[in-house]
């Protein structure tokens, strides 16, 4: 029995619809799987492991070094007595000078460790822990500052989101109305009760009033593919439920800022405390080095000291051995003035630092200044906006009855039309812009997380 193509098409649309279906999404689940998945957090993480790292290495300046050695060789012994310059091309010889000039060659072999330890530096290695330290500090406030830039975005995507839906939902409430009217100047005109020209101006508000709807829902994808940019997913089945955005929050008294406490400002404190940080490690820089070192090795050579070479495989095992203990102090005398620039640039660093931290808090300051300006104003436009939704309704509805009953004309109905769907779309504009003012605030401040709370409720 063959299976029909429908039916074979079934499985596959189902797969379709169902991974189009829309989830439910709320504010605060939107901004916890934005801090979840976005990229950013992840970058600002990573960097903090990088910095605890640079931690352990600056505290492996504590231990001592030991370096071994081990070679074996087949070379001439022909030596000369002079001075040959530090270099890294031409091998070191030991021995005396034999008079010799030929390619006879012997086998030669050694083998030694060398331990170097540098008992006290003047403060210098716990500088430079202190200096990763910071550096730690700082990518740790740097995550905030990343966590705290992503939740306030994903919160502004989502109210974007609602301020689009409640457009729509105006634009479909003023297209319903549009074809109301349509229908009912369309009987007139049949009835040959109103002129033609009254269906054809009913007809171009409708499309007026579709092409509003068709703009609204386009800023509600737009919205959608925005919050999608943050949490991941498909766009289509973002669905965002937030029911108490649908009332006004109370009014209440708002707090005095504490531009200390923002990420912003907690970032930028961790920046001086670093720089500062590299500045005392700079200037711990220029001391005596004292090492403690002891070697212990051996050597073993085919060659003999009157010019003979022992044949066979005389040398390639070490036969003589030393060891040594000592004390060594190492001063670099004219790094002094090279040591001098750097501190100077880096105080210059510290300088413009602190700066930068008086500059963010005064812009914090203004950032908040605007944001309370904002709230109490979209507070008094919030109080009046359902006055104005209301003369609308009630001037619609009078031009409408006046039309009908022949005392108006089209323009008063489309004129009353048009001002109730805008009061309707201003009146959740104004409900929305105290929510947003809110955020602003809860931004301003650093902490979104009671916004979160309030819009849950």
């Amino acid at each position: 029995m063959k299976t029909t193509p429908w039916i074979a098409l079934f499985p596959a649309a189902c797969g379709i619809l169902s991974a189009q279906q829309t989830v439910p999404l709320t504010i605060a689940q939107a901004v916890e799987t934005a801090l979840r998945n976005y990229p950013s957090i992840r970058v600002s993480q990573e960097q903090i492991n990088a910095a605890a790292a640079g931690i352990q290495l600056a505290r492996t300046a504590y231990l001592p070094r030991i370096d071994g050695l081990a070679q074996v060789n087949r070379a001439t012994r022909n030596n000369v007595f002079g001075l040959l310059l530090p270099q890294s091309v031409i091998p070191s010889m030991s021995g005396p000078v034999i008079g010799s000039n030929n390619l006879g060659s012997a086998w030669g072999s050694a083998i030694g460790a060398l331990v170097n330890w540098e008992p006290f530096d003047f403060g210098l290695r716990r500088a430079n822990v202190a200096a990763a330290t910071a550096a730690r500090a700082q990518s740790e406030t740097t995550l905030k500052r990343t966590q705290y830039d992503v939740a306030a975005a994903t919160a502004d995507a989502c109210l974007t989101l609602a301020a689009a839906q409640e457009m729509a939902r105006a634009a479909q409430a003023g297209v319903d109305r549009a074809e109301t009217v349509s229908r009912t100047i369309n009987a007139l005109v049949n009835a040959e009760l109103r002129p033609g020209a009254d269906a054809s101006r009913a007809e171009a508000e409708l499309a007026a009033a579709r092409t509003q709807l068709i703009q609204a829902q386009q800023a509600t994808d737009i919205a959608r593919a925005t919050i999608a940019q943050f949490t991941g997913g498909n766009p289509a089945q973002i669905a965002l439920t937030a029911p108490g955005l649908a009332q006004l929050p109370p009014d209440r008294t708002t707090p005095s800022l504490d531009a200390n406490a923002n990420p912003i400002a907690m970032e930028q404190t961790a920046a001086v405390e670093q720089a500062k940080a590299q500045l005392k490690a700079l200037e711990r820089s220029y001391f005596p080095k004292f090492y403690l070192q002891g070697s212990a090795y051996a050597r073993g050579s085919g060659a003999e000291t009157n010019g003979a070479i022992l044949g066979g495989l005389n040398g390639l095992a070490p036969s003589v051995q030393n060891y040594a203990l000592g004390f060594s102090v190492t001063f670099p005398v004219f790094d002094f003035a090279a040591l001098q620039a750097k501190v100077a640039a880096q105080s210059a660093t510290v300088r413009a630092q602190v700066a930068r931290s008086q500059q963010i808090a005064t812009d914090l300051r203004a950032q908040w200044n605007i944001a309370v300006a904002t709230l109490q104003g979209a507070r008094r436009v919030a109080a009046n906006a359902p006055v104005q939704v209301s003369a609308a309704g009630a001037a619609a509805r009078q031009a409408t009855a006046r039309y009908q009953s022949g005392l108006g004309d089209i323009d008063e109905v489309a004129e009353a039309q048009r001002l109730l769907t805008q009061a309707e779309i201003d009146d959740a504009m104004a409900r929305l812009g105290v929510w947003r003012g809110l955020l602003c605030v809860a931004t301003a401040a650093g902490d979104i997380r009671p916004w979160l709370d309030e819009v849950s409720q």
